[in-house]
């Protein structure tokens, strides 16, 4: 595919998609409606009281996609996004009451029986409900498929660690009750990285879990599993018993500490510093890669060094240290 380079802005170059390049002509963007690449996904709409308003080949791939109204009852938020703000929701809604407009589709595919999915709207369409719409505009995709792959997509506000691990192990739950045999290196791409899935069934039991400290020693570590999807699940909540034992322990230490006058936002990085068995605190020598110990027996070992965690042996110029570099990399 052709290129043209891009003049340096002091870093790095870049290189990007000369223009006009890629994607399909104009006249094959309209597609009609009784297409067979979209004729049963229209009927579906029209069964179920909602209305095609037109088709088209959206223009990177050409992949069909239908504009249309749906009853409001009949459209759902993927069951595995991450949680609706209601002080968002409550907003957005006194927005759209104030201009007077709805004017945002949201995305959807089929979904089960006569309901649709929307892997991308989840706050409009509670907004709309508040309002209490009968229809809403909706752009439709035949590929149900798309509503798991929709989050590498949504990079206008970036998801914070726990929403995307959340989000990502309640993917993993779906897909497991929908693909019996399937192995979980199957869906990497949907994934993205394996401590989403480990962390994310931490992040369900406790939402206030600090994933944070945890997913540097995880990245090292968690790898994804040649495993059926059920397999693999069971397997890494072991995983998360274990990270949840070491946590109970992080807390009981970081409170001895405090109760010893010890005041840093970053004592809970420091301790983990100092149990993390992959790297010595002191000299900061990491392990080679080729000698890194599996998951689970990373974290025996870092299960014991924090129950053999001695209080006397914390200096406050080592504290010091710990908030000093950690102030550094947060400019």
């Amino acid at each position: 595919m052709p290129v043209r380079k891009v003049a340096s802005s002091g870093r790095k170059k870049k290189t990007i998609v000369a223009p006009n390049t890629h994607g399909i002509q104009s006249d094959h963007i309209l597609l009609e409606t009784s297409s067979p690449e979209i004729n049963t996904l229209a009927q579906k709409v029209r069964d179920i009281g909602g209305n095609v308003i037109g088709a088209y080949h959206e223009p990177f791939s050409g992949h069909p996609l239908l504009i249309a109204s749906l009853p409001i009852d009949k459209v759902e938020p993927t069951p595995f996004q991450r949680d609706q703000s209601p002080t968002h929701t409550n907003k957005l809604a006194e927005m759209i009451q104030q201009t007077g407009s709805f004017l945002d589709p949201i995305l959807a595919v089929p979904g089960t029986d006569s309901q649709f999915w929307s892997p991308n709207g989840g706050h409009r369409l509670a907004a709309a409900k508040l309002l209490d719409l009968q229809q809403i505009t909706t752009l439709i995709s035949p590929d149900r498929e798309l509503a798991f792959r929709i989050l590498a997509l949504n990079t206008e506000k970036a998801h914070n660690l726990k929403d995307r691990c959340v989000e990502v192990i309640r993917m993993a739950r779906e897909l497991s009750s929908e693909h019996k045999d399937a192995n979980e290196k199957d869906y990497t791409n949907i994934f993205e990285t394996p401590e989403f899935l480990t962390l994310g069934l931490l992040y369900e039991r406790d939402k206030q879990f600090s994933g944070g400290a945890f997913r540097p020693i995880l990245k090292k570590v968690d790898k994804f599993l040649d495993l059926n999807l059920n397999e693999s699940l069971k397997e890494r909540e072991k995983y998360a018993d274990q990270i949840q034992l070491i946590d109970s322990e992080l807390k009981r230490i970081t409170v001895e500490l405090e109760q010893k006058g010890f005041k840093s936002p970053y004592l809970r990085v420091y301790v983990v510093a100092r149990i993390n068995p992959l790297q010595s605190f002191r000299s900061r020598k990491k392990i080679p890669e080729n000698e890194i110990p599996s998951i689970s027996d990373t974290f025996e070992k870092m299960a014991k060094n924090a129950r053999d965690f001695d209080i006397s042996t914390v200096k406050r110029s080592d504290l010091a240290l710990t908030s000093a570099i950690m102030s550094s990399e947060h400019e």
